[in-house]
């Protein structure tokens, strides 16, 4: 797919790098040249534009794009005439990243197709992993259901899918194991994982799991709270 980025602030940095090493052609865009610079090699194109100038984003392949992101944060009045600009010219998807329930408000009210706020995200995610015995990682997917990496609990080790009766008990699912292995030897000595795949009901658990459950989050915290 072809991404326009616009900002590269740490967010947009991130994302565009992520993006190019992904496979994806990335124009990422931002009205400092030493950023410019200095992503010019890790990201597919970089370009000094000003994303508030109608006239510059002509120059842009814009109906080739298929995804613009405003990853403008912290310049309230540049991230929103930049999604307005967009908006004006039609392109197939915008999303935009906001810092603030006014920023999300304004460009609630612009009409882009997305809006994150990766601040609050990252936030609540943290929140989770410290609230919850065992929790590696989560993912919110709306209306109190997650998909949470939590470490095995302990009751669990050496049983299996069906004997462990979690989905009766707790109304969550395992939807895959994250289990060490061991043949692979890292030379910072950090344990490497490989994906179980979708497990089947004699699937058995082992010490150090990593299990990946969906679940509403109250009845993963039980699952991960009983005693």
């Amino acid at each position: 797919m072809k991404y326009i980025i616009v900002g590269l602030g740490n967010f947009g940095a991130t994302l565009s790098m992520q993006l190019t090493d992904m496979g994806h052609e990335v124009i990422a865009i931002d009205k400092s040249l030493e950023k410019v610079d200095n992503f010019k090699n890790q990201i597919t194109h970089t370009i000094c534009l000003d994303a508030t100038d109608q006239q510059a984003l002509y120059t842009l392949p814009l109906k080739e794009t298929d995804i613009v992101v405003i990853g403008i944060g912290e310049d309230f009045g540049a991230s929103v005439m930049a999604t307005a600009l967009f908006k004006q010219l039609n392109v197939k998807r915008i999303i935009g990243r906001a810092i603030s329930p006014i920023h999300q408000k304004v460009l609630e009210a612009i009409g882009i197709d997305q809006i994150v706020r990766p601040e609050q995200e990252a936030a609540e995610r943290l929140a989770k992993r410290l609230e919850m015995r065992g929790v590696i990682d989560s993912f919110d997917l709306g209306e109190d259901y997650n998909i949470i990496e939590a470490t095995v609990p302990d009751r669990y080790i050496g049983q299996t899918v069906i004997e462990s009766n979690i989905r009766n008990d707790y109304k969550v699912n395992v939807l895959t194991i994250l289990r060490a292995d061991n043949s692979i030897k890292l030379w910072n000595r950090s344990v490497q994982r490989r994906v179980l795949g979708v497990v089947t009901a004699e699937t058995r658990f082992e010490q150090n799991d990593i299990l990946v459950l969906f679940g509403r989050i109250k009845d993963i915290e039980r699952l991960l709270h009983a005693d």
